[in-house]
């Protein structure tokens, strides 16, 4: 009876440890606020944590807003905050640039036993590589993490940054994956020090721009998680869906990187349009896909190459968004700004 209880309270203690409080398998949702026919972000908060009854539990904000981050502190949602990309070059370049903007951001609203805001990331840039800043998002990086070691928050909060997949050179079959020659140093850099810190890297997964981009050699069935027989088989693994491939492509290119395969990723974008400038782009396709990914990613059995993986997903996004580019850029809601449903899906 007594090693049952200890290997209880060590399971126990394993459970609570994990940063923020929620294991994996969990899907959020992408609160963009790109529109000028949004709901006021305390609205938002409440919509979510009251209106929902957390049936959303985790949140990603692209940038700092202060007032969705106070309303956040009186709830139990999880969050994923970025940085704006216009902030990366002076947080790689000053600690006290990283220490001000943690004092401005984040220690206001959660105190250093974790209570308050419940954050799981802050995210450096989204998106930035290749490009302008990517050389400087591992500095950016280094700098939060000792300001959130000196304010004793590393022990809740993880750094990272968010990628898509330009940045492979490889992506088929899934175990080929390999990061592009052009951001293959930065990259593998960047990967290493996730890995050393035993952080995910934030990864951009959208299916539908590979089908609509190659439907002769992609079927919309695997796209949307309706394929019953294995569609691609890569030595030992078998895939039924594209998510599963493009999560394993980026899984194989980090491997490749720091040789071993306990890396761990995060899918902090993925959705599919309810509108747009090709047929599949529909309300029911966006249904079928957004469900389908739900249910997938609650089953908890990560992808065929990593069965172990913890497939914590973020959708996109919360609102359609009118002040993004016209066409499907606004069409990613999966609730209108009236937060009325755009289809069943929470």
């Amino acid at each position: 009876m007594t090693n049952i209880v200890a290997l209880w309270i060590l399971l126990l203690g394993i459970t609570m440890s994990h940063h923020s409080g929620v294991l994996g398998g969990d899907v959020g949702v992408n609160y963009g606020r790109l529109g000028n026919n949004l709901p006021p972000p305390k609205r938002v908060i409440e919509f979510l944590a009251k209106d929902l009854n957390n049936a959303i539990p985790m949140v990603r904000l692209f940038d700092p807003d202060t007032e969705a981050l106070a309303a956040l502190s009186q709830t139990n949602l999880i969050v994923a905050l970025g940085t704006t990309n216009e902030d990366i070059p002076q947080l790689a370049s000053s600690i006290n640039f990283a220490r001000d903007w943690l004092k401005k951001y984040v220690t206001p609203y959660m105190n250093s036993n974790g209570q308050g805001t419940r954050f799981r990331y802050l995210t450096v840039g989204n998106e930035v590589i290749p490009g302008t800043y990517a050389a400087q998002v591992l500095p950016a990086m280094k700098n939060l993490q000792q300001a959130l070691v000196e304010a004793k928050l590393s022990s809740y909060i993880q750094v990272s940054t968010v990628v898509y997949p330009i940045v492979l050179g490889t992506s088929y079959p899934p175990s080929a994956g390999v990061f592009a020659q052009n951001v293959a140093g930065i990259m593998g850099d960047i990967v290493k020090y996730l890995h050393s810190n035993n952080a995910p890297l934030l990864i951009n997964v959208y299916p539908y721009l590979a089908y609509v981009s190659d439907k002769q050699h992609i079927s919309l069935d695997y796209a949307l998680f309706r394929s019953h027989e294995p569609v691609v088989t890569d030595g030992n693994w078998k895939y039924y869906n594209l998510f599963d491939a493009m999560v394993d492509s980026f899984v194989a290119a980090m491997v490749k990187v720091v040789g071993s395969e306990d890396v761990k990723v995060v899918i902090s974008e993925t959705g599919w349009p309810s509108g747009g400038d090709d047929p599949s782009l529909s309300i029911e396709n966006a249904k079928t896909y957004n469900n389908n990914l739900k249910n997938r990613i609650k089953n908890g059995k990560g992808t065929p190459r990593r069965p172990d993986l913890n497939l914590e997903t973020y959708i996109f996004s919360l609102f359609n968004e009118n002040q993004k580019p016209n066409g499907k850029e606004q069409r990613f809601g999966t609730f209108y700004p009236d937060m009325t449903p755009v289809y069943p899906l929470w």
